[in-house]
């Protein structure tokens, strides 16, 4: 249960940090609540994950959950470039992550 909400967690890292840039330095209020909502969702899994899994081992999956998610969504929907060197350094921090959960 604890991996499954680590995930979750990390996939809500995602949701606030494109809330964040959306908030445009929280000018925007609909951006701005949900960049609140899913940031305290957020860390809320994440403490409740690490009550089972090693803090080193679970923040480093969050990060790297909220870091790719992240970069995908640049590159998917925001126009940010997709080029061969970014996707490539995407795969090695998705194998970090898995590597991680393997060797836990």
């Amino acid at each position: 249960m604890a991996w499954l909400v680590l995930v979750l967690s990390g996939l809500l890292e995602t949701a606030w940090a494109i809330a964040l840039d959306r908030s445009a330095g929280f000018t925007r209020p609909v951006a701005s609540v949900v960049f609140a909502v899913t940031l305290v969702l957020s860390m809320a899994g994440l403490a409740y994950a690490l009550r089972e899994i090693p803090v080193g081992t679970g923040y480093a999956v969050w990060v790297g959950i909220g870091a790719v998610g992240t970069a995908v969504v640049g590159m998917v929907a925001l126009g940010e470039p997709a080029n061969l060197p970014r996707l490539l350094s995407l795969l090695l921090v998705v194998a970090g992550v898995i590597g991680l959960k393997l060797f836990h």
